[in-house]
């Protein structure tokens, strides 16, 4: 009887063990995890005593683990990102162009501990990329006039991604691409381009003009001769003999009719009518 009762005893005992292990782990117990596309960077940030420094690292979506050390996590997004840059740069003809820059850098799978240590974790791009960055642009266009700039964005593009990309060795971070976006002139500039725009607009729908008069009247010359070709075929066949021949036609038509008029024309010794021209 006192062995079960022993027992019992022990046995509640554990299980308040256990269950104060359990709250103290979930009151200061750490457990760092890391999202999708991440990679982590875990380390101890002692309480009283202690260096701290470097535990180890995750990939996300992944949890470390239930620790009574004070572990925490800095997460790194190791998928490619878009980092935009906006600019308004003085051109060689000294006009202010307004554009942006987009570059994609992603970093290299397994470097979160290099990323953090070296290149400050997150803030990587704020810290070593953004103002050489700007530089490498500013540099590229400075010495173009404003019109070349939109000419060749893509030539300005592919001249700072070469700089970059010897700024980025031997670092964990890639360039996937980099483009020039829209470019934006000063008002009094694009005033001045929809005016001509407008002007030439103009002149194009005076030159269409012209050519429907031109054919217009290209059409009426090739009427009139027609006509004048016409007149000359009418004054050529129509002699005195066709004339009087048609008269008799119609004269024998008169006659063959059941209800006819006869009507004396004068005629000349062949008994035909006389045609001629009468002088006024």
């Amino acid at each position: 009887m006192n062995g079960l009762k022993a027992g019992s005893v022990l046995s509640g005992f554990l299980v308040i063990i256990a269950v104060s292990l359990f709250v103290f782990l979930w009151m200061f117990g750490t457990n760092p995890n890391t999202p999708a596309g991440n990679e982590g960077y875990v380390y101890e940030k002692p309480r009283m005593f202690g260096n701290g420094g470097f535990r180890g690292q995750l990939k996300g979506p992944a949890n470390y683990g239930i620790s009574l050390w004070r572990n925490e996590v800095t997460n790194v997004d190791f998928r490619p990102k878009t980092y935009s840059e906006t600019f308004k740069i003085l051109a060689k003809d000294e006009l202010n162009i307004s554009f942006r820059f987009q570059s994609i850098v992603k970093v290299k799978a397994g470097t979160i501990k290099t990323v953090v240590e070296d290149f400050a974790g997150e803030a990587f791009y704020k810290r070593y990329i953004k103002e050489p960055l700007r530089a490498m642009v500013r540099k590229n266009v400075q010495s173009l006039n404003s019109r070349e700039i939109k000419e060749k964005r893509e030539e300005i593009a592919a001249a700072v991604a070469i700089d970059l990309k010897k700024h980025l060795q031997g670092t964990p971070f890639i360039l996937v691409s980099s483009v020039v976006g829209n470019i934006d002139y000063p008002p009094v500039v694009t005033q001045a381009v929809e005016k001509k725009l407008a002007a030439q607009q103009l002149l194009d729908e005076k030159e269409t003009q012209r050519e429907i008069a031109k054919k217009d009247a290209e059409i009426r010359i090739e009427e009139a001769k027609g006509i004048a070709e016409a007149q000359k075929i009418i004054n050529t066949t129509l002699t005195e003999n066709y004339l009087q021949h048609e008269a008799i036609q119609a004269q024998l038509k008169m006659a063959s009719s059941p209800n006819h008029t006869t009507v004396y024309i004068p005629s000349g010794v062949n008994g035909i009518p006389l045609v001629g021209t009468v002088n006024k």
